[in-house]
Protein backbone atom coordinates (compact mmCIF):
# COMPACT_ATOMS: atom_id res chain seq x y z
CA UNK A 1 0.00 0.00 0.00
CA UNK A 2 1.51 3.25 -0.62
CA UNK A 3 1.58 6.02 2.24
CA UNK A 4 -1.50 8.29 2.49
CA UNK A 5 0.24 11.74 2.27
CA UNK A 6 -2.87 14.00 2.40
CA UNK A 7 -4.17 12.67 5.87
CA UNK A 8 -1.83 14.21 8.69
CA UNK A 9 -2.53 13.60 12.22
CA UNK A 10 -1.49 17.02 14.12
CA UNK A 11 0.12 16.17 17.17
CA UNK A 12 1.06 19.97 17.45
CA UNK A 13 -2.43 20.60 17.90
CA UNK A 14 -2.95 18.67 21.14
CA UNK A 15 -0.26 20.74 23.14
CA UNK A 16 -0.12 20.06 26.59
CA UNK A 17 -2.65 17.17 26.33
CA UNK A 18 -0.69 15.18 24.47
CA UNK A 19 2.34 15.97 26.42
CA UNK A 20 0.21 14.62 29.42
CA UNK A 21 -1.20 11.30 28.09
CA UNK A 22 0.63 10.67 24.82
CA UNK A 23 0.04 7.09 25.31
CA UNK A 24 -3.65 7.31 24.52
CA UNK A 25 -3.02 9.28 21.56
CA UNK A 26 -0.79 6.37 20.36
CA UNK A 27 -3.42 3.93 21.31
CA UNK A 28 -5.66 5.04 18.91
CA UNK A 29 -3.46 5.39 15.79
CA UNK A 30 -2.28 1.96 16.68
CA UNK A 31 -5.86 0.48 16.53
CA UNK A 32 -5.59 2.22 12.97
CA UNK A 33 -2.42 0.90 11.63
CA UNK A 34 1.32 0.43 12.52
CA UNK A 35 2.49 3.75 10.33
CA UNK A 36 1.24 7.13 10.45
CA UNK A 37 1.90 10.56 8.52
CA UNK A 38 2.31 12.83 11.60
CA UNK A 39 3.25 16.96 12.39
CA UNK A 40 5.48 16.61 14.84
CA UNK A 41 5.37 19.32 17.84
CA UNK A 42 8.45 20.50 16.52
CA UNK A 43 6.62 21.42 13.56
CA UNK A 44 8.24 19.16 11.32
CA UNK A 45 6.17 16.29 9.01
CA UNK A 46 6.92 12.79 9.98
CA UNK A 47 6.15 9.14 9.48
CA UNK A 48 5.07 7.68 13.15
CA UNK A 49 5.37 3.79 13.71
CA UNK A 50 3.55 2.49 16.25
CA UNK A 51 3.21 -0.97 17.11
CA UNK A 52 5.75 -3.52 18.97
CA UNK A 53 6.32 -5.52 16.17
CA UNK A 54 6.79 -2.77 13.68
CA UNK A 55 8.60 -1.04 16.44
CA UNK A 56 11.06 -3.41 17.08
CA UNK A 57 12.29 -4.05 13.17
CA UNK A 58 11.99 -0.06 12.39
CA UNK A 59 15.18 0.34 14.95
CA UNK A 60 17.18 -2.46 13.31
CA UNK A 61 16.58 -1.64 10.11
CA UNK A 62 19.50 -0.99 7.98
CA UNK A 63 17.58 1.19 5.16
CA UNK A 64 16.60 3.71 7.69
CA UNK A 65 20.05 6.11 8.37
CA UNK A 66 21.15 8.13 11.03
CA UNK A 67 23.19 9.97 9.25
CA UNK A 68 21.98 13.97 8.60
CA UNK A 69 23.45 13.85 5.19
CA UNK A 70 20.58 11.65 4.65
CA UNK A 71 18.04 13.62 5.33
CA UNK A 72 15.38 15.76 2.89
CA UNK A 73 16.19 19.55 3.23
CA UNK A 74 11.95 19.90 3.29
CA UNK A 75 12.20 18.30 6.38
CA UNK A 76 13.11 21.49 7.80
CA UNK A 77 15.17 20.71 10.85
CA UNK A 78 18.79 20.44 11.88
CA UNK A 79 20.79 17.98 14.43
CA UNK A 80 21.86 20.34 17.55
CA UNK A 81 25.19 18.89 18.69
CA UNK A 82 28.79 20.26 19.29
CA UNK A 83 30.06 17.96 16.61
CA UNK A 84 29.56 14.00 15.08
CA UNK A 85 28.60 11.81 17.64
CA UNK A 86 27.30 7.98 17.61
CA UNK A 87 23.36 8.99 17.09
CA UNK A 88 23.86 10.83 14.31
CA UNK A 89 26.36 8.29 12.44
CA UNK A 90 25.75 4.86 10.44
CA UNK A 91 28.54 2.13 10.46
CA UNK A 92 31.48 2.18 10.58
CA UNK A 93 31.61 5.82 11.76
CA UNK A 94 29.09 5.07 14.46
CA UNK A 95 30.90 1.60 14.98
CA UNK A 96 34.40 3.24 15.37
CA UNK A 97 33.23 5.79 17.85
CA UNK A 98 30.92 3.42 20.08
CA UNK A 99 33.83 1.12 20.56
CA UNK A 100 36.18 3.85 22.19
CA UNK A 101 33.78 4.53 24.69
CA UNK A 102 32.02 0.97 25.07
CA UNK A 103 34.42 -0.35 28.20
CA UNK A 104 33.23 2.18 30.36
CA UNK A 105 29.45 1.20 29.99
CA UNK A 106 30.04 -2.46 30.66
CA UNK A 107 28.29 -4.12 33.46
CA UNK A 108 31.29 -4.74 35.57
CA UNK A 109 32.91 -1.19 35.34
CA UNK A 110 29.34 -0.24 36.08
CA UNK A 111 29.33 -2.02 39.43
CA UNK A 112 32.13 -0.47 40.37
CA UNK A 113 30.46 2.72 40.38
CA UNK A 114 27.81 2.15 42.79
CA UNK A 115 29.70 2.84 45.94
CA UNK A 116 30.06 6.97 43.92
CA UNK A 117 26.12 6.73 43.11
CA UNK A 118 25.38 5.65 46.54
CA UNK A 119 27.07 7.91 48.18
CA UNK A 120 25.71 11.09 45.77
CA UNK A 121 22.28 9.74 46.50
CA UNK A 122 23.15 10.04 50.39
CA UNK A 123 24.49 13.27 49.94
CA UNK A 124 21.48 14.46 48.12
CA UNK A 125 19.11 12.41 50.45
CA UNK A 126 20.64 14.32 53.45
CA UNK A 127 20.24 18.25 51.62
CA UNK A 128 16.29 17.14 51.25
CA UNK A 129 15.72 15.97 54.65
CA UNK A 130 16.72 19.63 55.70
CA UNK A 131 14.34 21.07 54.05
CA UNK A 132 12.34 23.23 56.76
CA UNK A 133 8.78 22.46 55.34
CA UNK A 134 9.01 18.70 54.35
CA UNK A 135 8.43 19.47 50.95
CA UNK A 136 10.51 19.59 47.36
CA UNK A 137 10.61 19.11 43.65
CA UNK A 138 11.83 15.29 43.23
CA UNK A 139 13.65 16.75 40.08
CA UNK A 140 15.42 19.46 41.63
CA UNK A 141 16.86 17.66 44.53
CA UNK A 142 17.41 14.09 43.29
CA UNK A 143 16.53 12.99 39.91
CA UNK A 144 18.83 15.72 37.54
CA UNK A 145 21.45 16.16 40.14
CA UNK A 146 22.28 12.72 40.67
CA UNK A 147 22.55 11.49 36.96
CA UNK A 148 24.45 14.57 36.52
CA UNK A 149 26.96 14.36 38.99
CA UNK A 150 27.47 10.61 37.69
CA UNK A 151 28.50 11.36 34.06
CA UNK A 152 30.30 14.45 35.59
CA UNK A 153 32.05 12.35 37.61
CA UNK A 154 33.11 9.48 35.05
CA UNK A 155 34.16 12.52 32.34
CA UNK A 156 36.38 14.25 35.05
CA UNK A 157 34.30 18.06 34.77
CA UNK A 158 33.00 18.15 37.72
CA UNK A 159 32.84 21.99 37.38
CA UNK A 160 30.48 21.77 34.69
CA UNK A 161 28.26 24.44 35.24
CA UNK A 162 25.34 22.43 35.38
CA UNK A 163 22.33 24.49 35.45
CA UNK A 164 23.33 26.02 32.23
CA UNK A 165 23.77 22.99 30.76
CA UNK A 166 20.38 22.04 31.96
CA UNK A 167 19.31 24.77 29.91
CA UNK A 168 20.97 23.77 27.01
CA UNK A 169 20.23 20.14 27.19
CA UNK A 170 16.30 21.08 28.06
CA UNK A 171 16.34 22.99 24.11
CA UNK A 172 18.43 20.73 22.46
CA UNK A 173 15.99 18.14 22.82
CA UNK A 174 12.85 19.42 23.70
CA UNK A 175 10.06 21.35 20.96
CA UNK A 176 11.95 24.75 21.19
CA UNK A 177 12.12 26.45 17.45
CA UNK A 178 14.82 25.98 14.86
CA UNK A 179 16.48 29.35 16.07
CA UNK A 180 16.64 28.38 19.33
CA UNK A 181 18.53 25.56 19.28
CA UNK A 182 21.04 26.80 17.15
CA UNK A 183 22.01 29.32 19.25
CA UNK A 184 21.96 26.48 22.17
CA UNK A 185 24.19 24.51 20.22
CA UNK A 186 26.57 27.59 19.45
CA UNK A 187 26.74 28.43 23.29
CA UNK A 188 27.33 24.40 24.41
CA UNK A 189 29.78 24.07 21.10
CA UNK A 190 32.20 27.44 22.79
CA UNK A 191 31.26 25.63 26.63
CA UNK A 192 32.79 22.45 25.47
CA UNK A 193 35.69 23.72 23.80
CA UNK A 194 36.79 25.61 26.59
CA UNK A 195 36.42 22.47 28.89
CA UNK A 196 38.06 20.49 26.33
CA UNK A 197 41.10 22.94 26.48
CA UNK A 198 41.28 22.98 30.04
CA UNK A 199 40.84 19.29 30.07
CA UNK A 200 43.70 18.41 27.98
CA UNK A 201 45.81 21.25 30.02
CA UNK A 202 45.77 19.00 33.14
CA UNK A 203 44.50 16.02 31.86
CA UNK A 204 43.03 13.43 34.87
CA UNK A 205 42.19 9.76 35.35
CA UNK A 206 38.85 10.18 33.40
CA UNK A 207 36.75 9.24 30.34
CA UNK A 208 37.26 12.48 28.73
CA UNK A 209 41.39 12.78 29.30
CA UNK A 210 41.61 9.28 27.89
CA UNK A 211 39.38 10.65 24.94
CA UNK A 212 41.80 13.72 24.52
CA UNK A 213 44.99 10.77 24.93
CA UNK A 214 43.20 8.92 22.20
CA UNK A 215 42.78 12.00 19.94
CA UNK A 216 46.68 12.89 20.52
CA UNK A 217 48.18 10.03 19.61
CA UNK A 218 46.27 8.59 16.77
CA UNK A 219 44.71 11.84 15.34
CA UNK A 220 42.67 10.01 12.50
CA UNK A 221 40.54 7.77 15.54
CA UNK A 222 38.92 10.73 17.18
CA UNK A 223 39.08 13.91 15.22
CA UNK A 224 38.48 17.26 17.62
CA UNK A 225 35.14 17.53 16.26
CA UNK A 226 34.51 13.97 16.96
CA UNK A 227 36.10 14.98 20.71
CA UNK A 228 33.38 17.87 20.67
CA UNK A 229 30.73 15.49 19.88
CA UNK A 230 31.24 13.08 22.26
CA UNK A 231 31.59 15.17 25.24
CA UNK A 232 28.50 16.41 24.07
CA UNK A 233 26.41 13.47 23.33
CA UNK A 234 27.97 11.39 26.84
CA UNK A 235 26.94 14.29 28.95
CA UNK A 236 23.31 15.17 27.35
CA UNK A 237 22.56 11.14 26.77
CA UNK A 238 24.30 10.58 29.95
CA UNK A 239 21.79 12.47 32.36
CA UNK A 240 18.77 13.12 30.11
CA UNK A 241 17.24 9.55 30.32
CA UNK A 242 18.05 8.54 34.16
CA UNK A 243 16.59 12.15 35.21
CA UNK A 244 13.67 11.22 33.93
CA UNK A 245 13.45 7.24 34.00
CA UNK A 246 13.91 8.34 38.23
CA UNK A 247 10.96 10.76 37.82
CA UNK A 248 8.83 8.81 35.72
CA UNK A 249 9.41 5.65 38.01
CA UNK A 250 9.26 7.15 41.44
CA UNK A 251 5.57 8.85 40.23
CA UNK A 252 4.39 5.68 39.06
CA UNK A 253 4.82 4.37 42.30
CA UNK A 254 3.15 7.45 44.29
CA UNK A 255 0.09 6.85 42.04
CA UNK A 256 0.15 2.88 43.24
CA UNK A 257 0.36 2.84 46.74
CA UNK A 258 -0.46 -0.98 46.44
CA UNK A 259 2.74 -1.74 44.18
CA UNK A 260 4.56 0.98 46.55
CA UNK A 261 3.59 -0.96 49.25
CA UNK A 262 4.61 -4.07 47.73
CA UNK A 263 8.27 -2.58 46.82
CA UNK A 264 8.80 -1.10 50.54
CA UNK A 265 8.00 -4.92 51.85
CA UNK A 266 10.37 -6.57 49.78
CA UNK A 267 13.26 -4.71 47.97
CA UNK A 268 13.53 -7.91 46.46
CA UNK A 269 11.27 -6.31 43.76
CA UNK A 270 13.41 -3.69 42.95
CA UNK A 271 15.46 -4.86 39.81
CA UNK A 272 12.05 -5.76 38.35
CA UNK A 273 10.65 -2.65 39.48
CA UNK A 274 12.77 -0.91 37.59
CA UNK A 275 12.30 -2.97 34.31
CA UNK A 276 8.63 -1.61 34.68
CA UNK A 277 9.02 1.68 35.35
CA UNK A 278 10.99 1.55 31.88
CA UNK A 279 8.42 -0.35 30.22
CA UNK A 280 5.18 1.53 31.51
CA UNK A 281 6.55 5.01 31.48
CA UNK A 282 9.90 5.09 30.38
CA UNK A 283 12.13 7.90 29.43
CA UNK A 284 12.15 8.03 25.70
CA UNK A 285 9.02 8.49 23.44
CA UNK A 286 10.82 7.66 20.36
CA UNK A 287 14.87 7.79 19.82
CA UNK A 288 17.13 10.05 17.96
CA UNK A 289 15.63 10.61 14.05
CA UNK A 290 16.01 8.03 11.13
CA UNK A 291 16.02 9.30 7.31
CA UNK A 292 15.26 6.72 4.66
CA UNK A 293 17.31 5.91 2.34
CA UNK A 294 15.51 4.33 -0.10
CA UNK A 295 11.74 3.51 -0.26
CA UNK A 296 10.76 0.92 2.90
CA UNK A 297 7.65 -0.83 3.73
CA UNK A 298 6.59 -0.82 7.11
CA UNK A 299 3.51 -2.80 8.27
CA UNK A 300 2.10 -2.47 4.94
CA UNK A 301 2.47 1.10 4.30
CA UNK A 302 5.28 2.27 1.63
CA UNK A 303 7.39 4.91 2.57
CA UNK A 304 9.08 7.18 0.40
CA UNK A 305 13.05 7.23 -0.12
CA UNK A 306 15.00 10.46 -0.06
CA UNK A 307 15.39 11.24 3.35
CA UNK A 308 12.06 10.78 4.89
CA UNK A 309 11.70 11.42 9.17
CA UNK A 310 10.67 8.20 10.45
CA UNK A 311 9.95 7.75 14.21
CA UNK A 312 9.24 4.14 15.43
CA UNK A 313 7.49 4.96 19.50
CA UNK A 314 9.29 3.25 21.77
CA UNK A 315 7.01 4.18 24.24
CA UNK A 316 3.88 2.59 22.13
CA UNK A 317 5.83 -0.93 22.17
CA UNK A 318 5.77 -0.73 25.13
CA UNK A 319 2.03 -0.60 25.52
CA UNK A 320 1.12 -2.81 23.01
CA UNK A 321 -1.30 -5.23 24.35
CA UNK A 322 -0.02 -7.62 21.09
CA UNK A 323 3.39 -8.11 23.95
CA UNK A 324 1.95 -6.93 26.88
CA UNK A 325 -0.95 -8.20 29.02
CA UNK A 326 -2.84 -5.31 30.41
CA UNK A 327 -0.77 -3.00 29.45
CA UNK A 328 -1.69 0.05 30.94
CA UNK A 329 -1.49 -1.64 34.45
CA UNK A 330 1.91 -0.69 36.37
CA UNK A 331 2.69 -3.81 38.31
CA UNK A 332 6.68 -4.33 39.84
CA UNK A 333 5.62 -7.98 39.61
CA UNK A 334 5.06 -8.22 35.78
CA UNK A 335 8.15 -9.91 33.33
CA UNK A 336 8.61 -6.87 31.72
CA UNK A 337 11.78 -8.67 29.85
CA UNK A 338 11.60 -7.73 26.32
CA UNK A 339 10.78 -3.80 26.89
CA UNK A 340 12.66 -1.66 24.37
CA UNK A 341 12.76 1.26 26.11
CA UNK A 342 16.58 1.65 25.61
CA UNK A 343 16.16 0.92 21.98
CA UNK A 344 17.11 -2.56 20.01
CA UNK A 345 19.79 -3.23 17.41
CA UNK A 346 22.93 -1.10 17.22
CA UNK A 347 22.08 1.88 18.51
CA UNK A 348 21.53 0.26 21.90
CA UNK A 349 21.33 2.85 24.61
CA UNK A 350 25.18 2.17 25.93
CA UNK A 351 24.90 3.42 29.00
CA UNK A 352 21.87 1.58 29.97
CA UNK A 353 23.67 -0.59 32.99
CA UNK A 354 24.76 2.77 34.60
CA UNK A 355 20.87 4.38 34.20
CA UNK A 356 19.62 1.12 35.60
CA UNK A 357 22.17 1.49 38.43
CA UNK A 358 21.69 4.67 39.35
CA UNK A 359 17.51 4.02 38.97
CA UNK A 360 17.81 1.06 41.49
CA UNK A 361 20.11 2.82 44.36
CA UNK A 362 18.02 6.34 43.93
CA UNK A 363 14.24 4.59 44.38
CA UNK A 364 15.50 2.23 47.29
CA UNK A 365 17.53 4.99 48.99
CA UNK A 366 14.40 7.35 48.53
CA UNK A 367 12.33 4.69 50.12
CA UNK A 368 13.93 3.83 52.93
CA UNK A 369 14.63 7.12 54.13
CA UNK A 370 11.92 8.96 53.48
CA UNK A 371 8.70 6.14 54.96
CA UNK A 372 6.17 8.42 54.04
CA UNK A 373 7.00 10.15 50.58
CA UNK A 374 3.76 11.38 48.68
CA UNK A 375 3.02 13.11 45.92
CA UNK A 376 2.27 17.23 46.80
CA UNK A 377 0.19 17.96 43.80
CA UNK A 378 -2.59 16.50 41.82
CA UNK A 379 -0.79 14.46 38.79
CA UNK A 380 -3.18 16.40 36.73
CA UNK A 381 -1.26 19.57 37.30
CA UNK A 382 2.09 18.24 36.15
CA UNK A 383 2.67 19.71 33.27
CA UNK A 384 5.53 17.29 30.61
CA UNK A 385 8.19 18.08 28.93
CA UNK A 386 7.17 19.22 25.16
CA UNK A 387 8.39 17.03 22.23
CA UNK A 388 8.29 13.34 20.93
CA UNK A 389 11.99 12.82 22.70
CA UNK A 390 11.65 13.40 26.32
CA UNK A 391 9.15 11.84 28.66
CA UNK A 392 9.40 13.17 31.85
CA UNK A 393 7.25 16.27 34.43
CA UNK A 394 8.83 19.22 34.46
CA UNK A 395 8.72 19.36 38.63
CA UNK A 396 7.82 16.73 40.60
CA UNK A 397 6.12 17.72 43.80
CA UNK A 398 6.45 15.70 47.17
CA UNK A 399 5.88 15.77 50.76
CA UNK A 400 7.21 13.68 53.72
Amino acid sequence: MVADTSAVVDLAASGDEFARHPHRVYAELRERGPVHRVRMPEGALAWLVVGYEEVRATLNDPRLSKDWRSASEAIGLTPVASGPHMLILDPPHHTRLRKLVAKEFTPRRVEEMAPRVQRMTDELLDAMLAAPDRRTDLVDALSFPLPMGVICELLGVPSLDREAFRAWSNTAVGSAPAAEKAVAAREVGAYLAELVAAKRETPGDDLLSALIRATDEDGDRLSPEELLGMAWILLVAGHETTVNLISNGVLALLRHPDQLADLRADFGLLENAVEEMLRYDGPLETPTYRFTTEPIEIGGTLIPGGGELVLPVLADADRDPARFDDPGRFDIRRDARGHIAFGHGIHYCLGAPLARLEARIAVRSLLERFPDLALDAHPDSLTWRQGLLIRGPHRLPVRF
